[in-house]
């Protein structure tokens, strides 16, 4: 095989990636995907579950120290989500693009260049900036037919990669008729972020048609903690955990930084339940390309 050849080959497997997770959400069962922020938590959930998600608020915090708030520049995005896919070539990979970096062309570009590296799918809000978590308060949303202008670009210019619309709409009567608007389009899944209760779901999917829902869920924010059953009792077709690897990482570091103070700066013995160098490197040498299957690159 040339190498022309060989580029078109993967070029071609690279775009299933939409289709792959557009028949996985199309299943009876939930869908899971966990929230990663680097290269190392991604390859530990990847080790669990078969999905991953590329969430803006663990990015914010791993890639730039700060709150997620609009500071993600997508040329930084883009790259962490090709040594993804580099990494993980039969994961599920949905990114979060924010409000697609504001400007609906720039939108557009940055779909171009996931579907290009391989991303499964991305989610776009409707927020205006400065934009903040979905789970906090004092969001602002776009005047809806702006954002539905910007949606429509983004699905004309994906091929087959999955696209979630999202709302971050608050007032109830909002909430209802977003939720009909980004229902009609051709997105493929709805999220209406912060949603608080069960009988909300049950609204938002009365009104949906019967198009696929997300429900996101981050540990303290507006959501309930649902279970993956209760999720697919209530029709929900994908479930994202946005920060269970970052806050995890947190406080575990917390507790072994105490613990070296303590023991005046002497490390614990590596034993069952602990992580030493071979651990470590082993979880590493995974993501080696080498060491994928056969068929896959």
């Amino acid at each position: 095989m040339n190498s022309h050849s060989g580029r078109s080959v993967r070029s071609a497997r690279r775009n299933e990636a939409g289709h792959h997770l557009r028949s996985a959400i199309g299943a009876e069962s939930v869908t899971p995907l966990i929230g990663v922020f680097d290269m190392f938590s991604a390859s530990v959930a990847a080790r669990h579950y078969d999905g991953l998600f590329v969430s803006g608020f663990g990015f914010a915090a791993s890639h730039y120290g700060l709150p997620d708030i609009g500071f993600i520049a997508w040329p930084d995005m883009v790259g962490f989500v090709q040594r993804l896919r580099l990494a993980f070539p039969r994961h599920h990979l949905l990114v979060d693009i924010d409000d697609g970096y504001v400007d609906p062309e720039v939108a557009c570009h940055v779909v171009e260049h996931l579907e290009a590296i391989g991303a499964s799918g991305v989610i776009i809000e409707d927020q205006k900036r400065p934009r903040r978590c979905g789970h906090v308060d004092g969001k602002q949303i776009l005047p809806l037919g702006e954002y539905l202008e910007k949606l429509r670009m983004v699905l004309q210019t994906r091929r087959d990669m999955v696209v979630v619309a999202r709302t971050d709409a608050t007032n109830e009567r909002e909430i209802v008729l977003r939720a009909e608007a980004l229902a009609a389009t051709d997105a493929d899944v709805i999220l209406v972020d912060g949603v608080r209760s069960a009988e909300w779901i049950r609204k938002i999917h009365a009104v949906t048609g019967g198009k696929p829902l997300l429900f996101n869920q981050i540990a303290g924010g507006k959501s309930p903690r649902f279970s993956l059953s209760d999720l697919e009792d209530l029709g929900v077709s994908v479930a994202i955990y946005s920060t269970p690897c970052l806050f995890a990482a947190q406080a575990a570091m917390d507790r072994a930084l105490i613990h070296l103070k303590e023991e005046d700066g002497r490390l614990p013995e590596v034993a069952d339940g602990t992580v030493g160098v071979a651990d470590c490197l082993s979880l590493l040498e995974g993501n080696l390309s080498r060491h994928h299957p056969p068929g896959h690159d």
